[in-house]
């Protein structure tokens, strides 16, 4: 089958185009899903550079992406916390059909239209919400969707019905679900005020959507001239990426932060924060290591919450959403799987809104 390989930590070089690999085999318990489209993540690049290393303070950079962090490579990190192991489809992303079932999965589910819930956990781990530390995320400690075909565990192959192109739906899985995944975590609420930032990503975008869908008013951080689109999406504001939040909002101003950035302006994110409000992060492409005063964290009250593992209800959840069309794809661009180095650097660029979507073509 078509696909490509992640060699190694490094640059673009790593990533090893193939039209020869192996198609996988469903085992018992599995399903092979023919894989429609897959989606860009940011989690696809820091595992290439080896940003999840310790080592690495920086942000998700272009010129990073180019080079890898060849320190930090050296260390061999996972985001996991387990050696990240070589060769890797990675994808994290997918839309497709079951095109055949292993052992003790009905035949009847061959031809099922699904989305991949993109971190695996046991089934009755996944049913009681908990098996955090056996979790592993599809395309990262088992092969991914940049392929023609991949092999997912059936209970999270799920089923979907929707009049939505595989491209569309692809964009849904990681980002959406990493969205509502925090947005449940810090118990949103109606009529509570969220700030969402980086609110022109896939993660960002959607948490605006799904924040709106469950009655919250939405202040979202993005670039000015990406101002329009995010209204769109139901933001009550946008306030300028760069800029500082204190100073747009006031301090104790808002409920809920949902985070994805990072970077120096956390501070000014828990200054926002009312007395008891909560805190949701679920990356940090502005820069992971940040200034944290204890004083602020306890003496105010404040919950956080490290948002990875999805909890038990978030993806059955988000795919009610989509079909219920509470919530709408965002498609910046689309590449065919062949030119994946191409979009991961549009996506570093950081001009789009919304998901950069691969291809394979037959």
């Amino acid at each position: 089958m078509k696909g490509v390989l992640l060699l190694g930590h490094g640059g673009y070089e790593q990533l090893a185009y193939r039209e020869d690999l192996p198609r996988p085999e469903p085992r018992r318990g599995e399903v092979l899903v023919r894989i429609g489209a897959a989606g860009v993540n940011n989690t696809d690049i820091n595992t290439r550079t080896a940003w999840y290393s310790p080592a690495v303070t920086e942000g998700t950079t272009a010129a990073a992406s180019a080079s890898g962090h060849a320190a930090a490579a050296a260390a061999d990190p996972g985001w996991s916390g387990r050696p990240f192991q070589f060769p890797r489809i990675q994808g994290a992303d997918a839309c497709g059909r079951i095109v055949a079932v292993g052992g003790e999965v009905p035949a009847q589910r061959v031809g099922e239209r699904v989305l991949v819930e993109p971190v695996f956990r046991k089934q009755a781990d996944a049913a009681a919400g908990g098996g955090l530390a056996d979790a592993i995320y599809f395309g990262s400690e088992c092969d991914g969707a940049f392929a023609q075909y991949a092999c997912v565990p059936s209970v999270h192959a799920h089923r979907i019905d929707s009049a939505l192109t595989d491209v569309e739906l692809a964009s849904f899985p990681c980002a959406y679900s990493a969205a509502e995944n925090m947005l449940a975590r810090a118990g949103v609420t109606n009529g509570e005020r969220v700030l969402v930032t980086g609110a022109s990503g896939g993660v960002g975008s959607a948490a605006v959507q799904l924040a709106r869908a469950r009655g919250a008013t939405v202040f979202a951080v993005a670039a000015p001239e990406k101002a329009g689109d995010i209204l769109a999406l139901g933001a009550e504001r946008v306030l300028p990426r760069g800029g500082d939040p204190l100073a747009e909002l006031g301090r104790e101003s808002v409920d809920v932060v949902i985070d994805v950035a990072g970077g120096p302006q956390f501070p000014a994110l828990l200054a926002v924060l009312r007395r008891g409000g909560r805190y949701a992060v679920a990356g940090a492409i502005a820069g992971p290591v940040v200034p944290l005063d204890l004083r602020t964290l306890y003496l105010k009250d404040l919950r956080m919450f490290g948002c990875t593992v999805l909890d038990a209800p978030v993806f059955a959840a988000l795919v009610r959403h989509i079909e219920a069309g509470r919530i709408r794809p965002l498609i910046a661009a689309v590449h065919p799987l062949r030119e994946i180095a191409a979009a991961q650097r549009q996506f570093l660029a950081k001009r789009h809104i919304g998901k950069i979507v691969l291809v394979c073509e037959d």
